[in-house]
C-alpha cells in the first residue's frame, strides 16, 4: 500500500493493517474442505501491530520525508506457503515493513539498532516486537518487524481448556469463536492493554514526542503532530485548541481513529470551546455530541497548554467506553500537553521574529526599478536561505533627481554577514546613498561619506554590543549614469569599494573592467575614494555582480578565476540585459554541484543600439 506523506498516512496504514488482520483471522468460507485454520491472529497481536506501524509510519514522514509504502504478510515455517492446503505448514508470524526512499536518513541507533545497541527511536517496537530490523537498499530504506502468532495444535473440532494461557484464551480456534476484532471505526487498545502501554513505553513515547514536536516552526503543525501522536496511543479523538492574539480560543485540529467522526466532533467542540485562561489540569470534560459512532459515550479531559506562564491553548482527549481515565494515563498525557505547550510557544516566538523580519526586510530593498529610457536593465536576486525574501545583498536603480535632470544612479552592494545586524546596515546603506546622490554629491564624495557613517557606526555597535558585536564591513558598486540624448548610451562614472570589479561588454564581444579595486567601506574612517568615467555605447552591456557568483565553488576553483565570469560575459553578445542576467545566473549554479551557499546579485544594464 502506497502512501503519501501527509498527517493521514499513519490513519490509513492501521486501517490497512488491521483489515489485513481481520481478513486471515476469520474462519474459511462455509463449506470449505476441512484443512489446516489460518493463524491465531489475537487481539493482543492486533493492537500491538497497529501501534507498532503508526510509530513506524509517523517516524517515516518526520525524519524521510518521502512518500512511503507499507506491507504486510503472513510469515510461515520451513516449506510452501499453500493457504488451507491439507500439508501446509502452520503461520508462524505477521510481517509489517515500511519503506521510505531517502535511504541517506539513517534510523536512529544506527544501522545494527535491532541489536542490543541502544538506539533513540526504536524502544517500542524492541519492547513488543519479537524481531525488527532495518534494510538499506541504494534508493530506499525499509524498518520491519514481526510479531509471532499464537501458537495452538488443537484440531478443527476442539475446544479450548479453560486451563490454556491466557494468550490461547484470547484466540479461540476460528471454529469455536472467532478473534473479536472490533472495525477501524472502533478501534482502540483495551483498558488493560493501555495501561500496559503506559507502564512500559510512556518514558520512551514522551521523549520522543518531545523531539518530534521541538523542531516544528508553524503552531498549526505542532497542533496536527500532537493529535497524531496521541490518537490512537493515549485516546480515540483529541481536539487541540490555540489561543488568539485576542485572547479567544480557536479549534486548530481534531483527530479521531474513525475518520467518519470527525466532522461531527469537530462542529461539537466548536460550539462549545474551553475558557481562554485555564490553570488546572486534567479538568472532566462533558462527552460532546458525536464523539463515537455507537453513542457508548467515555471519558473525556481537558489540559491546559501552559508555558512559561502563559496559556497557549487547550488539548482536549477522550476515550470511548471508559468512565475515568486510568492515573498513569492522566500523568502521561500532562506530560505530553507540556511539551506541546513549549513547542507552541517556541513556533509562535519564531513566526513573531519572522514577521518582525519580514517587515524589516521589505525596506531593504526598491519595491521597482527605475525605467531608463534608451537602456535595458535587469536584476536577478537570490538570498542565501530556506524561506529568505533578503539577505546581505542589495542593489537600487533610481533617479538623481526629477526627469529633467535626466542622470541615473545605480547601485550593488553586499554586507558582511546575513543576520539581523547585517540587514541593519543594508538598510542603512541604501537609504543613504540615495539621499547622499539627491543632494548632489558626486560618486566620490557620496563612497567617503558613507565611508565615514559606516565606520561611526561600527565603533558605536561595539561600544553598545560589545566586542562580539564586531565592525561591519560593506563592499559597493556604485554609478551614475548621464545619457547621451544625440549620440545614444550615456556617460558612466563608477568606483568599485572592494566589489568585485564591473565588465564591460563591447558589441565586438571584447570584455574589460569597467572601474580599478579599492578598499572596503567601514575599514578606515580616512579612506579616500576615486571614480572611473567612460561612455557606455550603444550596444554595449555593463555586468555587476556580488562575490556569490564570482566566488562560486567547484572543488579548489572558484567561476572568476582564469577570468572565468568574463568569459561567460563573452558568449553574450547580442543578447538582451534579462537574457544576460539569465546567462550569468544559470553559469554560476551549473559551475557547481550543490547548492549556492551565499547570496546572489546581478544587475545588468545595456545601451540600446541605435536602429
Amino acid at each position: 500500500m502506497r502512501l503519501p506523506a501527509n498527517e493521514l498516512a499513519a490513519s490509513a496504514a492501521r486501517k490497512f493493517v488491521r483489515a489485513a488482520l481481520a481478513e486471515w483471522g476469520s474462519p474459511p468460507p462455509s463449506g470449505a474442505p476441512a484443512v489446516p485454520r489460518p493463524p491465531l491472529i489475537t487481539d493482543r497481536l492486533v493492537d500491538d501491530a497497529v501501534l507498532l506501524v503508526s510509530e513506524l509510519v509517523t517516524n517515516a514522514i518526520m525524519h524521510a520525508g518521502t512518500d512511503i509504502e507499507v506491507a504486510c504478510r503472513l510469515e510461515s515455517g520451513p516449506g510452501p506457503l499453500v493457504p488451507y492446503a491439507a500439508d501446509a505448514p502452520k503461520h508462524s508470524g505477521v510481517v509489517v515493513e515500511v519503506v521510505d526512499h531517502n535511504p541517506s536518513r539513517a534510523v536512529r541507533g544506527g544501522r545494527d539498532a535491532w541489536r542490543e545497541d541502544r538506539g533513540h527511536g526504536f524502544q517500542l517496537v524492541r519492547a513488543l516486537a519479537e524481531s525488527w530490523g532495518v534494510i538499506y537498499r541504494r534508493s530506499e530504506k525499509s524498518v520491519w518487524f514481526r510479531l509471532e502468532t499464537a501458537r495452538s495444535t488443537a484440531k478443527p473440532d476442539d475446544s479450548v481448556s479453560p486451563s490454556t494461557d491466557s494468550a490461547a484464551t484470547d484466540a479461540l480456534q476460528p471454529e469455536s469463536r472467532a478473534p473479536e476484532i472490533l472495525p477501524p471505526s472502533r478501534s482502540r487498545p483495551t483498558r488493560g492493554r493501555t495501561a500496559e502501554w503506559v507502564d512500559r513505553g510512556g518514558p520512551t513515547f514522551v521523549a520522543e514526542a518531545g523531539e518530534l514536536l521541538a523542531g516544528q516552526l508553524d503552531e498549526d503543525m505542532v497542533a496536527a503532530i500532537a493529535g497524531q501522536l496521541l490518537v490512537p496511543r493515549l485516546a480515540d479523538w483529541c481536539g487541540v485548541w490555540l489561543t488568539t492574539d485576542s485572547g479567544a480560543m480557536r479549534l486548530s485540529r481534531v483527530w479521531h481513529t474513525d475518520e467518519r467522526c470527525i466532522g461531527g466532533l469537530r462542529l461539537a467542540l466548536e460550539n462549545d470551546p474551553p475558557p481562554a485562561r485555564l490553570r488546572a489540569t486534567g479538568i472532566p470534560w462533558p462527552w460532546p455530541q458525536n464523539a463515537d459512532a455507537v453513542g457508548a459515550g467515555g471519558s473525556a479531559l481537558l489540559f491546559p497548554l501552559v508555558a512559561s506562564g502563559y496559556c497557549h491553548g487547550a488539548l482536549l482527549l477522550g476515550r470511548t467506553g471508559v468512565s475515568q481515565m486510568t492515573d498513569g494515563l492522566v500523568r502521561l498525557a500532562e506530560d505530553v500537553a507540556r511539551r506541546v505547550a513549549h513547542a507552541v510557544a517556541t513556533a509562535r516566538h519564531y513566526t513573531k521574529q519572522a514577521t518582525i523580519s519580514r517587515a524589516l526586510q521589505r525596506r531593504q530593498l526598491p519595491e521597482f526599478l527605475a525605467e531608463i529610457p534608451g537602456f535595458d536593465t535587469a536584476i536577478v536576486y537570490e538570498p542565501h536561505g530556506e524561506g529568505q525574501t533578503v539577505g546581505g545583498d542589495f542593489y537600487d536603480l533610481f533617479p538623481m533627481g526629477d526627469l529633467e535632470d535626466r542622470r541615473w544612479c545605480f547601485l550593488l552592494g553586499d554586507v558582511m554577514g546575513h543576520d539581523v545586524e547585517a540587514m541593519s546596515v543594508t538598510g542603512l546603506a541604501r537609504h543613504l546613498v540615495r539621499l547622499l546622490a539627491r543632494e548632489g554629491h558626486g560618486v566620490e564624495s557620496l563612497l567617503g561619506r558613507l565611508n565615514i557613517a559606516l565606520a561611526e557606526e561600527s565603533v558605536e555597535a561595539v561600544a553598545l554590543g560589545g566586542e562580539q558585536a564586531g565592525p561591519r564591513f560593506l563592499s559597493l558598486l556604485y554609478g551614475e549614469l548621464e545619457p547621451d540624448p544625440v549620440a545614444g548610451g550615456a556617460r558612466c562614472t563608477i568606483a568599485s569599494a572592494g566589489h568585485p570589479l564591473p565588465l564591460l561588454l563591447s558589441a565586438d564581444g571584447d570584455v574589460a573592467p569597467a572601474a580599478d579595486p579599492q578598499l572596503l567601506l567601514g575599514v578606515s574612517e580616512g579612506a579616500e575614494f576615486h571614480a572611473n568615467s567612460f561612455h557606455l555605447a550603444p550596444g554595449e552591456t555593463l555586468l555587476c555582480v556580488t562575490d556569490g557568483v564570482t566566488e562560486r565553488r567547484r572543488g579548489n576553483r572558484q567561476l572568476d578565476d582564469a577570468d572565468g565570469l568574463a568569459e561567460v560575459l563573452r558568449g553574450c553578445v547580442g543578447m538582451g540585459a534579462k537574457a544576460v542576467a539569465e546567462r550569468v545566473r544559470r553559469a554560476a549554479h551549473d559551475f557547481g554541484t550543490g547548492p549556492i551557499d551565499d547570496d546572489l546579485a546581478v544587475m545588468v544594464i545595456e545601451a540600446i543600439p541605435v536602429p
